[in-house]
């Protein structure tokens, strides 16, 4: 049996496309809702538009009508199948955005429809993992696909370590963002970022230590991007936002 570590399957490589015609790869994962598993990424990857300028990204002037996603196989840890699932209904979008924030807020949810054969390993936003603590420095990961390169596997992602660059309880820009300092491309937009230690003493929230005989992670929220093109500084939106996004669908 195929051993591997949980989010290298619970992070899945995106495509978008018009009408065919391929745009853009990116990042992207499941969550649990009322409606059943929704894929999470940056609202910008659905848009095909620049978050900020509204600038369309592709040369063509293209965007995106359909979203390719690399799903698991089910019953077949280790393989991997393509499933398409539309953006619009005529001109309705199908994604759904933070119910405060909308738009200013660079992720979006999109329900599936296409999941059969598909096995579904979701983050769940109500139990986002061990209360490890974690401030400014510390190591976490983006996990990804940069450029819509793999990590061998054929679909498995890489890994990218990232540091907490701002205290995990402050907003940054007034918006539910994380700031962390990590060498990312394009195509890991979407990404979950998470905390993962593989065992060990863990410092915990409460002030205490645990130990681990296994893998332990903490959900910290979604990949957005850098703050600029120059700056290794990238933007995580926070689980909270994220769960109060799906929660009030």
């Amino acid at each position: 049996m195929v051993q591997l570590a949980r989010p290298s399957v619970q992070s899945l490589l995106i495509q978008t496309q018009a009408d065919g015609r391929p745009i853009a790869t990116a990042s992207g994962f499941l969550v649990q809702s009322r409606f059943g598993p929704l894929l999470i990424t940056n609202r910008h990857v659905l848009t095909g538009r620049d978050q900020n300028t509204q600038q369309v990204f592709a040369p063509n002037g293209d965007t995106p009508t359909e979203v390719i996603i690399i799903h698991n196989r089910k019953d077949a840890v280790g393989q991997w199948l393509a499933r398409v699932e539309p953006l619009y209904d005529g001109p309705v979008k199908r994604w759904f955005e933070h119910p405060v924030l909308g738009a200013k807020m660079d992720v979006a949810a999109l329900r599936l429809t296409a999941l059969n054969d598909v096995e579904t390993y979701p983050f769940d936003l109500a139990d986002p993992g061990t209360d490890m603590l974690l401030g400014p420095g510390d190591a976490v990961s983006v996990v990804g696909f940069p450029f819509g390169q793999t990590a061998g596997g054929n679909m498995l992602p890489v890994w990218a370590t990232a540091f907490l660059a701002s205290e995990p309880v402050q907003n940054f820009a007034d918006l539910p963002i994380q700031l962390v300092d990590c060498r990312t491309l394009a195509g890991q937009s979407g990404a979950p970022v998470i905390a993962y230690r593989s065992s060990g003493d863990v410092a915990m929230n409460d002030g205490g230590v645990a130990r681990f005989d296994g893998p332990v992670l903490r959900f910290l929220g979604v990949y957005g991007g850098r703050v600029t093109a120059a700056a290794d500084l990238g933007v995580v939106w926070k689980a909270a936002a994220l769960k109060e996004l799906v929660d009030a669908l």
